[in-house]
C-alpha cells in the first residue's frame, strides 16, 4: 500500500509513529505497533523495529532524515542503523550523503531466521568443548552439600521464559497447573506451551478468564481440565506450577513487549504452598468451560 504525502518542511513531517487518535494515519500506527511487537520476537529492539519499518514504508533516507522524522537522538540513530546493517536487513549506498534502505520484509525475516539458525548450530558445536573445559576444572568444595530450597531465578525475555516452561513440562511427573488471564493464555498459546502440555499428556488443571472468541486455543485439550474463573475475581495474576514443587510467576504488565516480559522461577515451598491454596480456592469456585 502506498500513501501519497506532500513533502513538508525539514523536521515537520508527520509519520505513522506520531499520529494522533482520529487522524487518517492512526490506524496504520496501530498496525505498526503490532508489527514492532512481532519483530521483537526476532530480537529487534523497539527503536530498531521503528527504523526498519520507517525505511521500508517511507523509502531510502539519510541518517539525519531518520533522526528528524522519528525524533531519535542523532547518536542513537547511527547506532540503530549500524545494528540493522549488521543484522543484514538494512542496506547503505556508496557516496555522499549515505542513504539507507530496508530489505523487503520476506527477505528480512528469512535473513533473521537463518542468522538465528546459524547461532544455534554454533552453540551446538561448542557444547562438547565447553563440557570438556568444565570437567577439566576440579571442584574445590571441602564438603559436598545438598541443594537448598527457597531458590529463585529472575527470567527476562520470552526465550529464556519459554525454555524454562518447556523444561518444566518435560520433567513433570504428576501435574501441571496454570492460572492466567486471556492475554496470558494467548502468549502461552503462541509460545507452543499448550501444545507441549498436550503432547506430554500429563495431568493438568487450567483456570482462565478467556472469552468465547479465544477458546479455540484449548481445542485440543481435555475440557474437564479447564475452568473459567468467576467474573468477580480479578485476573491480574499468572503462574505455572509443576508437581507443587516449582513454579514460574509472571510479572504482570500486558503493555510490555515479548522481548521485555519478565518472570520469576522459584522452588520456595512456602510460596508454592500459598499459591497452591489460592489456585485450589479459585478452582473450587470456577465452572467448567
Amino acid at each position: 500500500m502506498t500513501i501519497g504525502t506532500k513533502e513538508m518542511k525539514e523536521g515537520t513531517q508527520q509519520t505513522i509513529f506520531d499520529s494522533c487518535s482520529g487522524s487518517s494515519l492512526h490506524d496504520y500506527k496501530i498496525s505498526a505497533d503490532e508489527l514492532k511487537e512481532e519483530l521483537s520476537k526476532f530480537d529487534l529492539t523497539e527503536n530498531q523495529s521503528k527504523v526498519y519499518i520507517f525505511l521500508g514504508k517511507y523509502g531510502s533516507k539519510t541518517a539525519p532524515e531518520v533522526c528528524r522524522a522519528l525524533k531519535i537522538a542523532r547518536t542513537e540513530t547511527y547506532q540503530l542503523l549500524a545494528a540493522l546493517q549488521k543484522k543484514g536487513i538494512v542496506l547503505a549506498t556508496f557516496g555522499h550523503p549515505i542513504k539507507f534502505s530496508a530489505l523487503k520484509l520476506n527477505k528480512a525475516v528469512k535473513t533473521l531466521v537463518n542468522a538465528e539458525k546459524e547461532r544455534v548450530k554454533s552453540l551446538e558445536k561448542n557444547e562438547e568443548t565447553i563440557i570438556k573445559l568444565w570437567d577439566s576444572i576440579p571442584e574445590f568444595l571441602k564438603e559436598k552439600t545438598e541443594d537448598v530450597e527457597n531458590r529463585f531465578q529472575m527470567l527476562e525475555g520470552s526465550n529464556p521464559i519459554n525454555a524454562k516452561l518447556k523444561e518444566m513440562i518435560s520433567e513433570t511427573k504428576n501435574e501441571m497447573i496454570v492460572l492466567g488471564s486471556e492475554k496470558d493464555y494467548l502468549r502461552l498459546y503462541h509460545s507452543d506451551f499448550l501444545d507441549n502440555l498436550t503432547t506430554k499428556k500429563c495431568q493438568s488443571k487450567i483456570i482462565t478468564s478467556c472469552t468465547e472468541k479465544t477458546m479455540y486455543i484449548f481445542e485440543d485439550m481435555d475440557k474437564k481440565q479447564i475452568k473459567c474463573m468467576s467474573s468477580n475475581i480479578k485476573d491480574e495474576i499468572c503462574f505455572v506450577m509443576k508437581d507443587s514443587k516449582e513454579m514460574i510467576f509472571f510479572t504482570k504488565n500486558d503493555s510490555q513487549s515479548l522481548q521485555n516480559i519478565s518472570a520469576m522461577w522459584t522452588d520456595s515451598a512456602a510460596l508454592i504452598y500459598s499459591m497452591r491454596l489460592l489456585f485450589d480456592f479459585i478452582w473450587s469456585s470456577s465452572k467448567l468451560i
